[in-house]
């Protein structure tokens, strides 16, 4: 059977529940079509994790790495695998540190390194898991099995370094400076580490309205991380001079509010301080963004708009050669997790359009964004293209990347009824060639509800991640599920997308 296309036929409806987005072994999207649907994910309902045929892989475990460690849980115990030896060690001495009376080991399963933990220790290796993305990728797992082969490590390599050329020739830097790793995550993890060897044991500083696991990684997995959403320079400045942070770290832009700090400033208010700064790229990546004379480290997640395919985890950390400590920063990232022989020949191959299918996302998103902006369904867009700051660091002729967000008139009950007609896919991730909403805040934010509302994050948001469906077909879906929540009818027949 044909794998399914979704950008003509989005997995939509309530039928569609835990249909792997895209509908692929190695997805790392799955469909949660209602919203309904998005409630009982978050409460942990039974019955709708039992549907789901992949799930998000830093947010559990895949269908084939679960298949891999069953059979190594013992009564009371999780099994989390790890592609090294050193990031299963890594994972053990977060466990012994944040419950030192639970007991964890490392054990082997066909050959893969893995830290079992008992019940106290459990809540600890799993926020690990989640938090680096250090863990095993389900390609690995899947060549453990017996499902698939394993590549040779020449290929490998080789397509590591196509990889690492082509983000190369996109930056205007040598390839030299750049490190791939298996997730986005697990990027900021590398740059992160390679901080501590210049600022050890001091917490970080977040500007701007968090993506969760960038300010909950600092905060649980190192030495603490503070969160400012500031008015002013001047703001930051005190703050800079008050906390003495091992870092700054930027969102370009942020996820889902899609805003910038001004990076020019903040980078002259840190590095006179001898403060380094970190800038995620995922969103407005570096085909739109140049932001390598203000950032220290840049790390991306190239799950996102470089592979397009929504089924390859990977990331990557850049060394800015411009900043003052280019060199120690280069020798200091390290290499716990690389990123696999079977995901680097599965991201070269998806990025190889790249520098063609970003600037047509980039576009799509703009044209739906302003369609959005004009409808009187419609409260309030939010794209990047209304950001001053990001504006700022775009490069000519660039684009404001793939993502949007959107709140409609009425509140939630509205949004909930728009989000159900919505004939787009419906999960989390982004970057993918087929559209993809989510309510962010309900996913994202689903125990912090009141204070993602008190940081201008309400928990109605509609966030879009624009595909390369032809824009007016596109537009269509988004104005009958506007019209089936004016009228309460619900479309007895699918749209299609020629």
């Amino acid at each position: 059977m044909s794998p399914r296309n979704l950008l003509s036929d989005p997995a939509w409806q309530g039928s569609d529940l835990g249909h792997p987005l895209p509908d692929s072994p190695h997805a790392v999207s799955v469909a949660l079509p209602r919203w309904r649907d998005v409630i009982a994910y978050e409460e942990k309902d039974p019955a709708c994790r039992d549907a789901l045929k992949t799930i998000y892989p830093r947010f559990g475990l895949h269908p084939l790495i679960r298949e891999l460690v069953q059979p190594s849980e013992l009564a009371g115990t999780t099994v989390w695998p790890y592609p090294t030896e050193a990031a299963a060690q890594a994972a053990l001495t977060h466990c012994q540190r944040k419950a030192p009376e639970s007991r964890s080991e490392l054990i082997a399963i066909a050959g893969v390194c893995c830290l079992r933990s008992d019940a106290a220790a459990s809540p600890h290796a799993k926020a690990f898991w989640q938090h680096t993305g250090l863990g095993l990728s389900s390609r690995q797992a899947a060549i453990a099995l017996g499902k698939e082969a394993a590549p040779s490590s020449t290929s490998g390599e080789a397509a590591r370094g196509v990889i690492r050329e082509r983000l190369a020739g996109i930056h205007g830097v040598d390839a030299q400076q750049i490190s791939l790793h298996p997730a986005g995550m697990a990027g900021l993890h590398a740059a992160l580490s390679a901080i501590q060897t210049l600022r050890p044991g001091r917490p970080t500083l977040q500007l701007g309205f968090p993506y969760v696991d960038v300010l909950k990684q600092p905060q649980v997995v190192f030495h603490g991380g503070e969160l400012l959403q500031p008015q002013s320079l001047a703001e930051v400045e005190a703050t800079l001079d008050q906390l003495q942070p091992a870092a700054v770290i930027v969102e370009l832009p942020s996820n889902p509010l899609l805003r910038c700090m001004d990076l020019p400033g903040v980078s002259a208010l840190a590095r006179s301080r001898g403060i380094p700064v970190i800038a995620d790229d995922t969103i407005g990546t570096g085909i739109n963004l140049n932001a390598l004379p203000y950032a220290d480290l840049i790390f991306s997640s190239l799950t996102k708009s470089f592979a397009g395919r929504g089924d390859v985890m990977a990331g990557s950390v850049l060394m800015s050669p411009q900043s003052p400590w280019a060199d120690s920063l280069l020798k200091a990232v390290p290499d716990v997790t690389p990123l696999s022989d079977a995901d680097a020949i599965a991201l070269e191959i998806a990025s190889r359009d790249v520098l063609q299918r970003v600037p047509q996302l980039d576009a799509n998103a703009l044209l739906l964004a302003e369609r959005l902006e004009a409808h009187p369904a419609v409260e309030r867009v939010l794209h990047p293209k209304s950001c001053p700051n990001f504006c700022a660091l775009m490069r000519s002729g660039a684009g404001h990347g793939c993502l949007l967000s959107f709140e409609l008139k009425g509140g939630q009950d509205h949004s909930k009824r728009v989000y159900d007609a919505l004939q787009i896919s419906k999960g989390p991730s982004l970057g993918t060639d087929f559209s993809l909403v989510c309510p962010y805040t309900q996913l994202a934010h689903y125990d912090e509800l009141s204070w993602a509302e008190q940081c201008g994050v309400p928990a109605d948001l509609l966030r879009v991640s624009v595909g390369l469906e032809d824009p007016e077909a596109l537009w269509m879906r988004f104005e009958q599920a506007f019209a089936d929540e004016e009228t309460g009818e619900t479309l007895k027949k699918p749209l299609t997308t020629g």
